[in-house]
């Protein structure tokens, strides 16, 4: 007797879902052990469950039963970490053996880099996530301590700032162990152990006590943005190098990574810039050079953050001192500045302005813009299609093509921007491009990156 469609449907998926879960373990698996970053046309797997798996293969018109053997076969080989897009690989007949011969021709650090959180608030526990997730015997930079300002209880403060850890109200869960060692003040996630530290400025700390040696230390706090306050960090000892999560005043390089991350080497002060900037950056680039930028504007729509109101009170800056949660704020930003500092062709070609909305998380990025040539939406949005899945701009890029998607379906991307193709406009040479970005996740990524080329860590994306 044959099955009922339904029934020969349900074996189906089950056989499908099976496979899922075996491909999201060997992604986890990878990342861990080796420290390889699986991809499948650009989208990130890890972290992402089995029928994120299924979504994924789906949207790549992919079959699982082509690449779990290959995941499989990489566990069992010598590669060193990498990025490596299993969707290009299997789609374009591309020969793993090669791929792992890239890999391991590669040029790593002997050791990881020590790394330090300075302010541990939205885009410094962000951060944790991000090291602790990628944390075990492939690691290439190891989270050791963590500075937040002094409290007359730390063990009780210890116990808050680990529940935030776990928690998230945008982010969700984090699928991590997290244990509190009031005696000695450390937070061990997933058998890392992280030292707390309080003091309320750098003066005097000694990062050597506690075993750190020639660390990056990311400032999260937005204290200090010149060459003056940051580098009070490196008269720490035990600090090599700082990065500023914010955008720097002076001489300090603003860098987009993926941008003009060239501009890293040889500088002990970096800053990585603005979460706007990096989302719109990559995008502007591909734009330039594929059809030249005659000028534009910038109007970002961003989600509200710590430093507005939540309910009408004095605030220094215009327009914020209103209720965040009730009111769309106009406030000035300096991505336009900020855009042509990482990438110079653009300079005095963009102007830029804000539109601070009642939403927490995830903000969009509008490009009004004139370009030399004519385009058409359909030239358009393949040019930058191709560019999301290119090894060059995969991790900065991402593109989508929905009429239903809505801000909160881009909370948790690990992309700088996500092209929205669906709202893409050309007329001649205007043209607007909508690019999503979750203002804290996916910054945090661009973070983490600039943080490994600081410490010489340079992943290869294959293929290339």
């Amino acid at each position: 007797m044959l099955d009922s469609p339904a029934t020969q449907e349900m074996r189906q998926w089950s056989h499908e879902q099976a496979l899922a879960e075996r491909f999201a373990l060997a992604v986890t698996q990878l990342n861990r052990l080796k420290g390889v970053l699986i991809r499948v046309n650009g989208r990130v797997t890890l972290g992402g469950t089995a029928n994120d798996m299924i979504i994924a293969h789906r949207a790549a018109n992919l079959d699982l039963t082509s690449t779990v053997p290959v995941l499989e076969g990489l566990l069992t080989q010598a590669i060193k970490p990498c990025r490596l897009d299993v969707g290009r690989i299997v789609a374009e007949g591309i020969e793993l053996d090669g791929q792992i011969a890239a890999a391991n021709a590669q040029d790593m650090p002997e050791e990881a880099q020590d790394v330090v959180l300075y302010g541990f608030g939205r885009i410094g526990r962000l951060l944790a996530r991000n090291y602790i997730e990628r944390s075990g015997p492939a690691a290439l930079l190891n989270l050791r301590a963590v500075v937040c300002r002094p409290s007359k209880d730390p063990a009780a403060d210890l116990r808050k700032r680990a529940s935030l850890l776990r928690t998230d109200s945008i982010h969700g869960a984090f699928n991590a162990t997290v244990e509190v060692d009031e005696d000695r003040l450390c937070l061990i996630a997933n058998g890392n152990r992280i030292q707390f530290i309080y003091a309320p400025d750098p003066a005097g700390l000694n990062y050597g006590e506690y075993g750190i040696k020639n660390a990056i230390l990311i400032d999260n706090t937005g204290v200090w943005k010149d060459d003056a306050g940051l580098g009070q960090h490196l008269a720490s000892s035990g600090v090599e190098k700082v990065l500023l999560t914010a955008p720097a005043k002076g001489d300090i390089p603003n860098i987009v990574y993926g941008v003009n991350d060239g501009e890293i080497a040889g500088q002990s002060i970096i800053s990585a810039a603005s979460c706007t900037t990096n989302a719109a950056t990559p995008v502007l680039k591909v734009l330039d050079e594929t059809y030249g930028i005659e000028q534009g504007h910038i109007e970002t729509v961003h989600s509200f953050t710590n430093d507005q109101n939540l309910i009408d009170n004095f605030h220094k800056a215009d327009r914020r001192g209103r209720s965040a949660a009730l009111n769309m704020v106009i406030t000035s930003t300096g991505a336009a500045k900020a855009v042509a500092k990482a990438y110079r062709p653009l300079a005095g070609k963009l102007t830029g302005n804000a539109i601070r909305v009642p939403t927490p998380n995830v903000s969009l990025a509008i490009l009004n813009l004139t370009l030399h040539a004519d385009v058409t939406v359909e030239t358009l949005n393949q040019t930058l299609e191709q560019a999301s899945i290119s090894a060059e701009y995969q991790k900065q890029i991402g593109f989508r093509w929905s009429t239903e998607l809505v801000s909160s379906d881009l909370i948790g991307s690990r992309h700088a921007g996500v092209i929205d193709g669906a709202a893409t406009i050309a007329e001649g040479k205007r043209v607007v491009v909508y690019v999503w970005y979750d203002n804290e996740f996916g910054y945090a990524q661009q973070v983490f990156r600039v943080a490994q080329a600081m410490a010489g860590v340079r992943l290869a994306t294959l293929p290339a």
